[in-house]
């Protein structure tokens, strides 16, 4: 068998079909929301029912497993994600905790190693006082080592002399001679952090995904684009799935196109197929660095209001060509003045190849924070799915939070997930690791705790964001996939929980319910103040993990 991460020269051995059946816990499927038990055959569930058939067809050549209460549900399908970044944060110098320069410089000072010093996380807008540390500083905690520290947003960094001399920062946009980099000069300086043996790199990644597999995500969206990483990583990465024992890789390359000539020479050159040319092709910046573009200035920074990386020219060139070819575009936009060029360009793109071109390749924004309710009905014209992050909220929504710091008032409007669903928007949920964890039911949770009580989600419609419209925002041709019924494909995950619950609609309040003739499936009780913890994960029949205590 070959090494995973590495391109395959044949097949992988296949194994031996395997029969095995989960009984005495609560399937989460649409088939029957009584459902007790579950039997897999393969790759594709067999069969669910009641506690009583299964006793009734059960035999010897199957697994049997015990759950002992708890849930078996679909697999989480993380929409935004990035492989070999979230692999370093995980390796390296975890900096969220940091609250001060000092602290900071603490931390790159007992970084262990020779290399160059990778770190990840700080925010500024937590620590006492808000100064961040000097290029000298850095210098004299790092020991003369070469050093790059990406901000929560990872839009920003804070780098040594060294790292910005062997980057050839000198003259490039957003290098001002101190430690902090953004835009082009944040670019070169990631880039040339980021010149790894094949090996470190595969390691980064298998560390990504074996932290998604732990916690229950049996696909993640990848969002490669040239000024993040090569196109040799893309192609590790997407090299994972051809031996079935990882996450899902759900591929997407944001390199711009000029035409439609030009995009489909993007897509052959890359030697590897991907699923669109869309995810971090960057219209704006974010929030956290002062670089999403904004119609008004910054509440913190008069005068400022972002960048747009893209005209909107550029933007109607990409949609244009990629609807053509009938595949997927999309654009990361955080700002609204972000948004507004998305918009014009999907009216331009629409004059020119047809409203109904444009919404067949089905196009796909990322992130999409500031969203009026003019701007979300043209989303919902056009057909454009949103890959929304509840994290950010949950991060930095809360009073007094980033949010409240960089846009004041307005920081009441951000991510508006429950607009976008009542004007049927299509809406999928990601993480957008590293800058927010692979959690996925805390992801979850911050849609039912809102800090706009006005934009908050049931609990069912948020966890079919995170499963079904996952795979739905890939276009993906099989309709079961994330759900658990006879004939769909064998990818869930199982829970340990402490109580299981129905969410009762209510508009006032969000109720709960253990009444099972709700006939709505089970989800678990959030308010418990932890996460349900994964005791095993399968994508297509395959384990990707195992709690200890899942078989004893």
């Amino acid at each position: 068998m070959n090494q995973p991460g590495v391109p395959a020269g044949q097949d992988r051995t296949a194994k031996d079909r395997k029969v095995t059946m989960y009984r005495n816990g609560s399937i989460y499927t649409a088939a029957d929301p009584f459902a007790t038990a579950l039997v897999v055959d393969g790759d594709t569930v067999a069969w669910v029912g009641s506690e009583q058939a299964a006793t009734s067809i059960v035999d010897s050549s199957m697994e049997v497993i015990d759950l002992r209460g708890a849930l078996l549900a679909p697999g989480f399908v993380d929409s935004h994600a990035h492989l070999t970044e979230s692999g370093l944060a995980l390796s390296g110098l975890q900096l969220n905790g940091v609250r001060s320069a000092k602290e900071l410089l603490d931390a790159v000072a007992s970084a262990s190693g020779s290399g160059t010093v990778l770190g990840h996380g700080w925010d500024e807008t937590t620590w006492h006082d808000s100064t961040l540390p000097t290029s000298e500083e850095i210098d004299r905690a790092s020991a003369g080592r070469a050093v790059y520290l990406s901000r929560i947003d990872v839009h920003s960094a804070l780098v040594s002399s060294s790292l910005a001399a062997a980057a050839g920062l000198d003259g490039l946009d957003g290098f001002s001679g101190t430690a902090r980099v953004v835009r082009a000069a944040h670019t070169a300086a990631r880039l040339t952090a980021r010149k790894f043996p094949e090996h470190e790199r595969r390691g980064y990644q298998e560390s990504a995904l074996q932290e998604a597999a732990s916690h229950g995500y049996v696909a993640l969206a990848e969002m490669s684009a040239p000024h993040i990483c090569g196109a040799e990583d893309l192609r590790m990465a997407m090299s994972w799935n051809e031996h079935g024992n990882r996450p899902e890789v759900l591929a997407y390359w944001g390199e711009l196109a000029t035409s439609e000539d030009h995009a489909q020479a993007i897509l052959d050159g890359l030697g590897a197929r991907v699923l669109g040319l869309a995810g971090d092709l960057n219209i704006d910046g974010s929030i956290g660095s002062r670089t999403a573009a904004l119609v008004d200035d910054y509440s913190d920074a008069p005068g400022q209001r972002g960048s747009l990386y893209l005209s909107v020219a550029d933007a109607t060139k990409h949609l244009v060509a990629t609807s053509l070819l009938g595949v997927q575009a999309g654009f990361h936009v955080i700002g609204d003045a972000g948004l507004g060029a998305v918009l014009e360009a999907l009216d331009a793109a629409a004059d020119e190849v047809g409203e109904q071109r444009l919404r067949a390749a089905g196009h796909r924004l990322e992130h999409v924070e500031m969203a009026d309710q003019s701007a979300i009905d043209r989303l919902a014209k056009y057909s454009v799915s949103v890959s929304v992050q509840p994290g950010f909220d949950a991060a930095w929504g809360q009073p007094g939070g980033l949010y409240e710091q960089r846009l004041g008032g307005r920081s009441q409007t951000m991510n508006p997930f429950a607009s976008f669903y009542a004007s049927g928007v299509p809406i999928a949920f990601g993480s957008d690791s590293p800058v927010t964890p692979l959690r996925p039911w805390s992801s979850v949770r911050a849609c039912l705790e809102h800090s706009n009580p006005e934009q908050r989600i049931s609990a069912r419609a948020a966890f079919l964001g995170h499963t079904r419209a996952g795979w739905r925002a890939t276009k993906h041709r099989n309709p079961l996939m994330g759900q658990l019924v006879p004939g769909a494909p064998a990818s869930f995950a199982v829970w340990e929980v402490d109580e299981l619950m129905v969410q009762v609609a209510d508009s006032r309040v969000q109720s709960w319910s253990t009444d099972p003739r709700a006939r709505t499936p089970l989800l678990p009780a959030l308010d418990t103040g932890s996460d349900p913890r994964c005791l095993q994960t399968v994508r297509e029949g395959r384990e990707l993990f195992a709690h200890e205590s899942l078989r004893v």
